[in-house]
Protein backbone atom coordinates (compact mmCIF):
# COMPACT_ATOMS: atom_id res chain seq x y z
CA UNK A 1 0.00 0.00 0.00
CA UNK A 2 3.04 2.47 0.95
CA UNK A 3 4.52 1.39 -2.38
CA UNK A 4 1.58 2.51 -4.34
CA UNK A 5 1.51 5.36 -2.42
CA UNK A 6 4.70 6.24 -3.71
CA UNK A 7 4.48 5.17 -7.14
CA UNK A 8 1.26 7.84 -7.36
CA UNK A 9 3.15 10.78 -5.45
CA UNK A 10 6.14 10.41 -7.95
CA UNK A 11 3.55 9.82 -10.82
CA UNK A 12 1.95 12.91 -10.08
CA UNK A 13 4.91 14.47 -9.60
CA UNK A 14 6.17 13.98 -13.11
CA UNK A 15 3.08 14.83 -14.62
CA UNK A 16 3.01 18.52 -12.95
CA UNK A 17 6.49 18.71 -14.17
CA UNK A 18 5.76 17.39 -18.12
CA UNK A 19 2.84 19.83 -17.61
CA UNK A 20 4.54 23.04 -16.12
CA UNK A 21 7.26 22.29 -19.28
CA UNK A 22 4.81 22.28 -22.10
CA UNK A 23 2.78 25.20 -20.33
CA UNK A 24 6.17 27.69 -20.70
CA UNK A 25 6.99 25.82 -24.01
CA UNK A 26 4.01 27.11 -25.49
CA UNK A 27 3.95 31.01 -26.20
CA UNK A 28 0.51 32.75 -25.70
CA UNK A 29 -0.64 31.85 -29.34
CA UNK A 30 2.45 30.33 -31.50
CA UNK A 31 4.01 31.59 -34.28
CA UNK A 32 2.87 29.60 -36.73
CA UNK A 33 -0.68 31.19 -35.87
CA UNK A 34 -0.01 34.24 -36.25
CA UNK A 35 1.12 33.88 -40.01
CA UNK A 36 -2.11 31.81 -40.28
CA UNK A 37 -4.18 34.95 -38.77
CA UNK A 38 -2.72 36.81 -41.34
CA UNK A 39 -2.99 35.42 -44.79
CA UNK A 40 -6.42 33.91 -43.99
CA UNK A 41 -7.25 38.03 -42.47
CA UNK A 42 -5.89 39.41 -46.06
CA UNK A 43 -7.02 36.52 -48.58
CA UNK A 44 -10.43 36.13 -47.00
CA UNK A 45 -12.10 39.53 -48.30
CA UNK A 46 -9.65 39.83 -51.25
CA UNK A 47 -10.84 36.50 -52.62
CA UNK A 48 -14.57 37.59 -52.22
CA UNK A 49 -13.95 41.31 -53.64
CA UNK A 50 -11.22 41.39 -56.01
CA UNK A 51 -12.78 41.56 -59.69
CA UNK A 52 -11.44 38.81 -62.39
CA UNK A 53 -9.57 35.03 -61.35
CA UNK A 54 -8.79 35.81 -58.11
CA UNK A 55 -9.48 32.79 -56.26
CA UNK A 56 -7.29 30.49 -59.12
CA UNK A 57 -4.14 32.41 -57.03
CA UNK A 58 -6.09 32.68 -53.36
CA UNK A 59 -7.27 29.67 -52.30
CA UNK A 60 -3.78 28.01 -51.55
CA UNK A 61 -3.14 31.23 -49.22
CA UNK A 62 -6.46 31.08 -47.73
CA UNK A 63 -6.49 27.57 -46.83
CA UNK A 64 -3.02 27.71 -45.52
CA UNK A 65 -3.87 29.68 -43.45
CA UNK A 66 -6.26 28.51 -42.46
CA UNK A 67 -4.38 25.04 -41.52
CA UNK A 68 -1.88 26.94 -39.99
CA UNK A 69 -4.42 28.93 -37.01
CA UNK A 70 -5.83 25.04 -36.60
CA UNK A 71 -2.25 24.01 -35.84
CA UNK A 72 -1.51 26.80 -33.61
CA UNK A 73 -5.05 25.85 -31.78
CA UNK A 74 -3.75 22.64 -31.61
CA UNK A 75 -0.58 23.36 -29.68
CA UNK A 76 -2.18 25.38 -27.66
CA UNK A 77 -4.33 22.91 -26.03
CA UNK A 78 -1.96 20.03 -26.40
CA UNK A 79 1.21 21.72 -26.53
CA UNK A 80 2.23 19.97 -29.35
CA UNK A 81 0.65 19.75 -33.43
CA UNK A 82 2.10 18.04 -36.88
CA UNK A 83 4.03 21.33 -36.89
CA UNK A 84 5.79 21.21 -33.53
CA UNK A 85 6.62 17.45 -33.79
CA UNK A 86 7.73 17.48 -37.45
CA UNK A 87 8.33 20.14 -40.20
CA UNK A 88 8.90 17.51 -42.61
CA UNK A 89 5.91 15.39 -41.85
CA UNK A 90 3.37 18.59 -42.08
CA UNK A 91 4.99 19.63 -45.23
CA UNK A 92 4.60 16.20 -46.65
CA UNK A 93 1.20 16.41 -46.06
CA UNK A 94 0.59 18.97 -48.73
CA UNK A 95 2.46 16.93 -51.04
CA UNK A 96 0.20 13.33 -50.67
CA UNK A 97 -2.79 15.75 -50.87
CA UNK A 98 -2.63 16.21 -54.19
CA UNK A 99 -2.82 13.19 -56.04
CA UNK A 100 -5.35 12.05 -53.29
CA UNK A 101 -7.94 14.61 -54.33
CA UNK A 102 -6.94 14.35 -58.08
CA UNK A 103 -8.26 10.51 -57.67
CA UNK A 104 -11.79 12.00 -56.58
CA UNK A 105 -11.45 14.08 -59.76
CA UNK A 106 -10.55 10.85 -61.71
CA UNK A 107 -13.61 9.47 -60.57
CA UNK A 108 -15.93 12.45 -61.00
CA UNK A 109 -15.14 12.64 -64.99
CA UNK A 110 -17.90 9.67 -64.69
CA UNK A 111 -19.98 10.96 -62.05
CA UNK A 112 -19.82 14.66 -63.03
CA UNK A 113 -21.21 16.11 -59.68
CA UNK A 114 -19.20 19.02 -59.73
CA UNK A 115 -17.88 21.59 -62.09
CA UNK A 116 -15.36 24.35 -62.35
CA UNK A 117 -17.12 27.88 -63.45
CA UNK A 118 -14.36 29.52 -65.02
CA UNK A 119 -12.24 27.25 -65.97
CA UNK A 120 -12.43 27.71 -70.00
CA UNK A 121 -10.12 31.04 -69.27
CA UNK A 122 -7.38 29.23 -68.53
CA UNK A 123 -5.40 26.53 -70.41
CA UNK A 124 -5.03 22.77 -70.08
CA UNK A 125 -1.71 23.30 -68.43
CA UNK A 126 -2.34 26.69 -66.33
CA UNK A 127 -5.98 24.55 -64.81
CA UNK A 128 -4.46 21.68 -63.95
CA UNK A 129 -1.46 22.97 -62.40
CA UNK A 130 -3.50 25.85 -60.24
CA UNK A 131 -5.96 23.18 -59.26
CA UNK A 132 -2.78 20.50 -58.12
CA UNK A 133 -1.52 23.65 -55.31
CA UNK A 134 -5.09 23.61 -54.26
CA UNK A 135 -5.82 20.49 -54.23
CA UNK A 136 -2.67 20.56 -51.87
CA UNK A 137 -4.23 21.93 -48.64
CA UNK A 138 -7.20 19.28 -48.85
CA UNK A 139 -5.29 16.46 -46.16
CA UNK A 140 -3.64 19.03 -44.10
CA UNK A 141 -6.89 20.94 -43.73
CA UNK A 142 -8.93 17.80 -42.34
CA UNK A 143 -6.19 16.15 -39.91
CA UNK A 144 -5.95 19.05 -38.44
CA UNK A 145 -8.91 20.06 -37.86
CA UNK A 146 -9.14 16.14 -36.76
CA UNK A 147 -6.83 17.13 -34.50
CA UNK A 148 -8.55 20.00 -32.73
CA UNK A 149 -11.37 18.00 -32.18
CA UNK A 150 -9.24 14.91 -30.66
CA UNK A 151 -8.21 17.15 -28.28
CA UNK A 152 -11.38 18.73 -26.59
CA UNK A 153 -12.11 16.16 -23.04
CA UNK A 154 -15.77 15.25 -24.18
CA UNK A 155 -14.64 13.31 -27.28
CA UNK A 156 -12.92 10.86 -24.46
CA UNK A 157 -17.17 9.56 -24.13
CA UNK A 158 -15.64 7.58 -27.30
CA UNK A 159 -12.67 5.50 -26.28
CA UNK A 160 -15.75 3.26 -25.02
CA UNK A 161 -18.39 2.13 -27.72
CA UNK A 162 -19.29 -0.82 -29.66
CA UNK A 163 -16.49 -3.13 -30.61
CA UNK A 164 -16.06 -4.03 -34.28
CA UNK A 165 -14.61 -7.61 -34.48
CA UNK A 166 -11.14 -7.70 -36.94
CA UNK A 167 -11.60 -10.79 -38.63
CA UNK A 168 -10.78 -12.34 -41.63
CA UNK A 169 -14.43 -12.60 -42.51
CA UNK A 170 -15.18 -9.22 -41.77
CA UNK A 171 -12.22 -7.56 -43.87
CA UNK A 172 -12.99 -9.88 -47.16
CA UNK A 173 -16.35 -8.62 -46.59
CA UNK A 174 -15.51 -5.22 -46.60
CA UNK A 175 -13.16 -5.44 -49.38
CA UNK A 176 -16.68 -6.58 -51.38
CA UNK A 177 -19.11 -4.53 -50.18
CA UNK A 178 -16.41 -1.87 -51.27
CA UNK A 179 -16.01 -3.25 -54.93
CA UNK A 180 -19.76 -3.93 -54.93
CA UNK A 181 -20.09 -0.11 -54.16
CA UNK A 182 -17.43 1.14 -56.92
CA UNK A 183 -19.13 -0.37 -59.33
CA UNK A 184 -22.34 0.52 -59.04
CA UNK A 185 -21.06 4.01 -58.88
CA UNK A 186 -19.29 3.29 -62.43
CA UNK A 187 -21.98 1.25 -63.76
CA UNK A 188 -24.62 3.76 -62.83
CA UNK A 189 -23.28 6.58 -61.73
CA UNK A 190 -26.38 8.94 -62.13
CA UNK A 191 -27.76 6.95 -59.10
CA UNK A 192 -25.52 5.67 -57.39
CA UNK A 193 -22.52 8.48 -56.91
CA UNK A 194 -22.55 8.51 -53.50
CA UNK A 195 -20.59 5.53 -52.86
CA UNK A 196 -17.78 7.74 -54.26
CA UNK A 197 -17.13 8.82 -50.44
CA UNK A 198 -17.74 5.54 -49.26
CA UNK A 199 -16.27 2.75 -51.50
CA UNK A 200 -12.73 3.60 -51.25
CA UNK A 201 -12.48 3.42 -47.29
CA UNK A 202 -14.13 0.19 -47.84
CA UNK A 203 -11.50 -1.70 -49.97
CA UNK A 204 -8.31 0.42 -48.34
CA UNK A 205 -9.29 -0.40 -45.18
CA UNK A 206 -8.69 -4.13 -45.51
CA UNK A 207 -5.65 -3.48 -47.99
CA UNK A 208 -4.13 -1.67 -45.12
CA UNK A 209 -4.78 -4.75 -42.74
CA UNK A 210 -3.67 -7.23 -44.76
CA UNK A 211 -0.42 -5.27 -45.73
CA UNK A 212 0.77 -4.30 -41.99
CA UNK A 213 -0.22 -0.52 -42.46
CA UNK A 214 -2.73 1.59 -40.06
CA UNK A 215 -6.49 0.84 -40.24
CA UNK A 216 -9.30 2.11 -38.05
CA UNK A 217 -10.21 -1.23 -37.07
CA UNK A 218 -7.10 -1.67 -34.95
CA UNK A 219 -9.04 0.79 -32.66
CA UNK A 220 -12.70 -0.12 -33.28
CA UNK A 221 -12.17 -3.65 -32.35
CA UNK A 222 -11.54 -2.44 -28.63
CA UNK A 223 -14.19 0.17 -28.95
CA UNK A 224 -12.44 2.93 -29.26
CA UNK A 225 -14.37 5.40 -31.61
CA UNK A 226 -12.07 8.56 -31.00
CA UNK A 227 -9.98 8.10 -34.38
CA UNK A 228 -13.26 8.09 -36.30
CA UNK A 229 -15.56 10.52 -34.93
CA UNK A 230 -12.69 13.31 -34.54
CA UNK A 231 -12.13 12.74 -38.67
CA UNK A 232 -15.88 13.12 -38.89
CA UNK A 233 -16.10 16.07 -37.45
CA UNK A 234 -12.58 17.34 -39.08
CA UNK A 235 -14.63 16.71 -42.42
CA UNK A 236 -17.64 18.37 -41.50
CA UNK A 237 -16.08 21.60 -40.03
CA UNK A 238 -13.86 21.68 -43.04
CA UNK A 239 -16.45 21.08 -45.34
CA UNK A 240 -18.50 24.18 -44.16
CA UNK A 241 -15.35 26.34 -44.88
CA UNK A 242 -15.10 24.87 -48.36
CA UNK A 243 -18.44 25.74 -49.32
CA UNK A 244 -18.67 29.17 -47.59
CA UNK A 245 -15.12 30.36 -48.97
CA UNK A 246 -16.45 28.85 -52.22
CA UNK A 247 -19.44 30.27 -52.72
CA UNK A 248 -18.44 34.18 -53.36
CA UNK A 249 -15.33 33.13 -55.06
CA UNK A 250 -14.30 32.56 -58.60
CA UNK A 251 -13.30 30.69 -60.30
CA UNK A 252 -15.96 28.32 -58.16
CA UNK A 253 -17.44 24.57 -58.33
CA UNK A 254 -20.86 24.03 -59.05
CA UNK A 255 -22.88 20.91 -58.11
CA UNK A 256 -24.68 18.43 -60.28
CA UNK A 257 -26.74 15.66 -57.48
CA UNK A 258 -29.79 13.78 -58.93
CA UNK A 259 -32.74 13.84 -56.24
CA UNK A 260 -30.86 15.74 -53.56
CA UNK A 261 -30.88 19.72 -55.52
CA UNK A 262 -32.61 21.13 -52.40
CA UNK A 263 -32.14 23.11 -48.94
CA UNK A 264 -28.80 24.67 -50.29
CA UNK A 265 -26.19 25.93 -47.70
CA UNK A 266 -23.82 28.05 -50.42
CA UNK A 267 -23.60 26.06 -53.61
CA UNK A 268 -23.97 22.48 -51.90
CA UNK A 269 -27.41 20.99 -51.02
CA UNK A 270 -27.95 20.04 -47.32
CA UNK A 271 -27.74 16.16 -47.42
CA UNK A 272 -24.20 16.85 -49.57
CA UNK A 273 -22.76 17.69 -46.54
CA UNK A 274 -23.30 14.05 -45.31
CA UNK A 275 -20.83 13.09 -47.63
CA UNK A 276 -17.94 15.08 -45.74
CA UNK A 277 -17.73 12.66 -42.97
CA UNK A 278 -16.84 9.47 -44.82
CA UNK A 279 -14.73 11.51 -47.16
CA UNK A 280 -12.57 12.30 -43.96
CA UNK A 281 -12.34 8.21 -43.47
CA UNK A 282 -11.11 7.98 -46.94
CA UNK A 283 -8.69 10.47 -46.47
CA UNK A 284 -6.85 8.64 -43.51
CA UNK A 285 -7.22 5.20 -45.51
CA UNK A 286 -5.70 6.14 -48.54
CA UNK A 287 -2.79 8.16 -46.30
CA UNK A 288 -2.30 4.98 -44.41
CA UNK A 289 -2.10 3.45 -47.80
CA UNK A 290 0.17 5.91 -49.64
CA UNK A 291 2.37 7.11 -46.63
CA UNK A 292 2.37 3.88 -44.23
CA UNK A 293 4.37 5.98 -41.95
CA UNK A 294 2.93 9.54 -42.54
CA UNK A 295 1.89 11.21 -39.18
CA UNK A 296 -1.10 10.09 -36.74
CA UNK A 297 -4.11 11.60 -35.91
CA UNK A 298 -2.09 13.45 -33.16
CA UNK A 299 0.06 11.94 -30.46
CA UNK A 300 -2.64 9.84 -30.06
CA UNK A 301 -4.47 9.10 -33.04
Amino acid sequence: MRYRREVNEKTGEQLRGVSEKVGRSVPLWPTQGWVGLILVAVCWPLNWTLPGVRTAYLFFPLWLGYVLVVDALVQLRTGSSTWVRSRKDFVLLFFISAPVWWLFELINLRTGNWEYVGRELFSPLQFNLLCTISFSVVVPAVFETAEVMRSFGWIERFVSGPCIPATRAVFVGLVLVGLAMLSAMLVWPKIFYPFAWTSLVFILEPINYWTGRRHFLEKLRAGDWRTVISLSLGGLVCGFFWEMWNYFSFPKWVYHTPATEFLHVFEMPVLGYGGYVPFALELYALKNFLWPKGPRLGSRG
